[in-house]
């Protein structure tokens, strides 16, 4: 039986490098203000690279005063396209400034996030939905020196505007009665809600019928439904809770045997990869997830040095891509 390969330590580089620990230590953590003489600093590091060491991450923490966790909280919804994209840019991000994210997904059976938070050391904490002041002060205590909630910097989706952008896009275009499609996942009520909100203020604004409400789930027959219903009170054009929700829409338009835009135009939500695949090709609400990963991992970094930061004015604010749908 081949035993388990020991953990390189720092007294293993020392040994190597013919250096104290505390002269390692202060080389691979970088410590400012002191003068390694750089064939030393050389020898530190080779000798780590050679013996594949990496410093444990309590130690890591002594040295820098605090850990290089970043916690996001993310809410209890599926993993779509939007949130995965936004993870892996924000992942990036914070990497270039040495942390690393992890991720918690939110929801009544899982553990409170202050929980989560102490059980990892994060230093800091982001949430993809706003956090009361009671959680906010829990985080606190739980050991997160930087606690940014949605509210504070913007949410990753800006619910209310989107279904003020596909409203708008659909009047400006002539249509008088619109239509809108509500997802049938239960956990997507909520934010569904507030976009079909944004709607209704867009039509009132316009001085339109507030729009026809219809429930579809991902399958053919529930998208050849909300049609029926829509085209049978003169409807012309559909606001799409989402990119998904809005292709199962163009799926019961070629089951009843209509076209988009000519018998019905449709706009969906967070230009998911196969939008620009449907047939005809969607258009949708999409959102700048670089800029928004960026923007998120800069106020991390300002915030565990102890700095304001601003985000810059409307840079990640979402925009319509126009295809052939309207």
């Amino acid at each position: 039986m081949t035993r388990p390969a020991k953990r390189t330590t720092s007294q293993d580089v020392a040994r190597a490098a013919g250096v104290s620990r505390t002269t390692v230590s202060f080389v691979l953590n970088d410590r400012p203000g002191l003068s390694i003489p750089e064939e030393t600093r050389r020898r530190v590091l080779d000798a780590a690279k050679n013996l594949d060491y990496r410093p444990h991450a309590s130690a890591r923490a002594l040295a820098a005063g605090r850990s290089d966790v970043v916690l996001l909280s993310v809410p209890d919804l599926p993993m779509g396209s939007g949130i995965s994209r936004f993870v892996e840019e924000l992942t990036a991000a914070l990497a270039t400034s040495g942390l690393t994210l992890v991720t918690h997904l939110a929801g009544t059976h899982g553990r409170p996030l202050p929980d989560v938070c102490a059980s990892i050391d994060a230093s800091a904490v982001l949430g993809l939905e706003p956090f009361d002041d009671e959680a906010t002060q829990a985080l606190r205590r739980a050991g997160a020196d930087v606690v940014i909630p949605s509210s504070r910097m913007g949410p990753v989706s800006p619910t209310g505007l989107i279904g003020t952008l596909q409203a708008e896009h659909l009047i400006a275009r002539g249509h008088r009665r619109i239509g809108y499609a509500l997802p049938a996942q239960p956990r997507f009520r909520t934010m569904a809600q507030e976009r079909l909100q944004s709607v209704m203020a867009v039509c009132a604004k316009a001085g339109v019928e507030p729009p026809l409400v219809m429930t579809t789930d991902l399958e053919i027959a529930g998208g050849t439904h909300a049609v029926t219903e829509w085209t049978q009170h003169s409807v012309t054009a559909v606001c799409a809770y989402n990119d998904e929700t809005a292709i199962a829409v163009l799926a019961g338009m070629r089951e009843t045997g209509l076209s988009a835009p000519a018998d019905l135009a449709v706009i969906g939500a967070d230009d998911i990869p196969t939008a620009r695949l449907a047939s005809p090709p969607l258009t949708t609400v999409c959102f700048d997830l670089h800029e928004t990963g960026k923007q998120r991992a800069e106020a991390v970094v300002a915030g565990l040095a102890g700095r304001e930061y601003t985000p810059p004015p409307a840079t990640v604010a979402p925009r319509v891509v126009q295809r052939s749908s309207t």
